[in-house]
């Protein structure tokens, strides 16, 4: 998990955890990662928490989620790259809000690749396989443990069997449903879903999720 000091990627390991999955905590900053390990096994202690640095908890698992600010993509896919290797699965939950450069939260910032997931899909090693997801689930209600969940998860990604893994690893944590929501180019839609999002949460002061109607019992056969 690299950004989990952040409440997205806190509130993901502290579900996954919860199901038995390990978590590594990757940060800049080591004695940071460390801290937010302690602070996950205060609240999960029965959760295995590891803490390295971004580099090295890039290199410590099959799995990679991404979820630090637009700012910090980057420089943070720049400094990991070469710590990431072919086959590995690639998580991003990046979102270009206009936040990371002062503006609002409810606009989004233009990236010339289309979306965050493509520009990280440019940055990492050929055979990394990059989906994206988790950009309309709030953080807030993760990291609430009290609190069941009930929203969807979507999912885009280039190939099927990449979304696949991808969903039943986030399938895991209750209450949460994966939808196949097509190619990593659709990102550009669910990234910017995160603005309407946080402008309707601030509307009516609760941490509201996606919920998709009419789906088939069975999404991943």
């Amino acid at each position: 998990m690299i950004g989990a000091s952040g409440a997205l990627g806190f509130g993901l390991s502290l579900r996954l955890a919860r199901t038995g999955v390990p978590i590594v905590i990757g940060s800049r900053d080591p004695k940071r990662a460390g801290e937010t390990a302690d602070r996950a096994t205060q609240r999960v202690p029965d959760g295995s928490f590891a803490a390295h640095d971004n580099a090295q908890a890039a290199r410590a698992a099959p799995t990679v989620i991404l979820s630090v600010p637009f700012r910090n993509q980057s420089e943070t896919l720049a400094n990991i790259a070469e710590s990431l290797s072919p086959g590995q699965l690639f998580i991003d939950a990046t979102v270009p809000l206009a936040a990371a450069v002062a503006g609002k939260a409810t606009r989004m910032l233009g990236v010339w690749q289309g979306s965050a997931a493509q520009q990280a899909l440019e940055m990492v090693p050929d055979g990394v396989r990059v989906v994206s997801a988790l950009h309309t689930v709030s953080a807030a209600s993760l990291s609430d443990l009290e609190l069941d969940l009930d929203q969807d998860v979507l999912v885009c990604g280039d190939k099927r069997a990449d979304k696949r893994e991808a969903a039943q690893l986030i399938d895991r944590i209750p209450g949460l449903r994966c939808v196949d929501c097509g190619r990593l180019e659709n990102s550009r839609t669910t990234e910017a879903l995160t603005a309407l999002m946080i402008a309707v949460n601030a509307r009516y002061k609760i941490h509201s999720g996606v919920k998709l109607t009419r789906l088939p019992e069975r999404l991943w056969d």
